[in-house]
């Protein structure tokens, strides 16, 4: 059980050096601010308590080397021990590591695992990584994945990778690929999807994203891999990164993801939950971007769960 025990903080001043150059204040600030709430540590930053070289500034402000910030007093939770995810999901990480080099974690993230703790969760995929690889001081997700979204997540071991592949994903310089298996048989080869995305909470907490043209900018580009008598098979790839993006784009074309709890159909879940689909069927499967100072592209591909695979193989026999 957490201890709710809290501690008084006094005005900091903290020089940012290279390592945080290029991260956003209010990243920098949930980092250094554990324990306090998300909702507090933006409401001092609206309110200007929250200072940059002695002036006011917005929560996307993107700190730079020698910058001086100011944090004002906080409670914070008094520190406690980590909690330690359950050794299953820890091995099941471990063996999720699709590629390892000085610069960062490549995972094959499983369905069901959330990226990071909050919302009830004592822990996710970050915090795991974390108790794995406890001597590496500055493991940082580099993206994030739906819970119930498997295949290619990126962790950055430094924070000098964690700048560069935020610019990368900025400046849409990082391919992103999924494959979805779609509701029904569609019969357009490709679609491009430009609907603006709105995000709504509703009063259980639930986050819930509708086609809005009150929202903001969103594109998907689908295209048709193999079609089924009930089902059709497609490549999905985001040009813009919006929540619940590729999911909330399928079901506006007609042809929600099969598997999917919020968007979906309930009538075709549930046929194909007797095929043995137990998950969303949404998967990660391949990121290529470039390093700066590299002349190859780096292309990092996830092999498809075991289950999905099966399902695949099985509705190819019944065509």
């Amino acid at each position: 059980m957490l201890d709710n025990q809290k501690k008084a903080s006094a005005v900091a001043f903290v020089e940012v050096d290279s390592g945080y150059e290029g991260q956003r204040i209010d990243n920098f600030l949930l980092c250094r601010l554990k324990g306090v709430p998300r909702s507090y540590v933006y409401r001092i930053l609206r309110r200007g308590e929250v200072r940059v070289n002695k002036g006011r500034i917005k929560a996307s402000y993107r700190l730079q080397e020698g910058d001086l910030v100011r944090i004002p007093p906080v409670r914070v939770a008094e520190e406690t021990q980590p909690v330690k995810p359950h050794e299953r999901v820890l091995q099941e990480l471990q063996e999720a590591v699709l590629v390892e080099d000085k610069r960062l974690f490549a995972l094959n993230k499983p369905s069901g695992i959330a990226v990071h703790g909050g919302s009830g969760l004592n822990y996710g995929v970050i915090e795991a990584v974390r108790a794995l690889w406890p001597e590496e001081r500055q493991l940082e997700l580099v993206h994030r994945l739906d819970r119930d979204t498997s295949g290619c997540l990126l962790i950055a071991r430094k924070r000098s990778a964690l700048r560069v592949l935020h610019e990368l994903l900025r400046n849409n310089k990082m391919d992103k690929r999924y494959i979805a298996l779609l509701t029904g048989c569609w019969e357009k080869q490709y679609a491009n999807v430009d609907a603006p995305l709105l995000k709504n909470t509703l009063q259980g907490g639930e986050r819930v994203v509708r086609v809005d043209s009150e929202g903001k900018s969103a594109t998907t580009r689908f295209r048709v891999l193999e079609r089924f008598s009930n089902a059709t098979l497609v490549e999905a790839k985001p040009v813009t990164g919006r929540t619940h993006q590729i999911r909330v784009h399928a079901a506006h074309l007609g042809h929600p993801i099969l598997g999917d709890e919020k968007y979906g159909e309930s009538k075709a879940n549930k046929q194909f939950r007797k095929l043995g689909l137990k998950r969303l069927f949404l998967h990660a499967e391949s990121l290529r971007f470039q390093w700066p100072d590299e002349k190859q592209q780096q292309c990092i591909k996830a092999p498809l769960e075991p289950s999905l695979d099966k399902l695949l193989k099985q509705l190819r026999l019944e065509q």
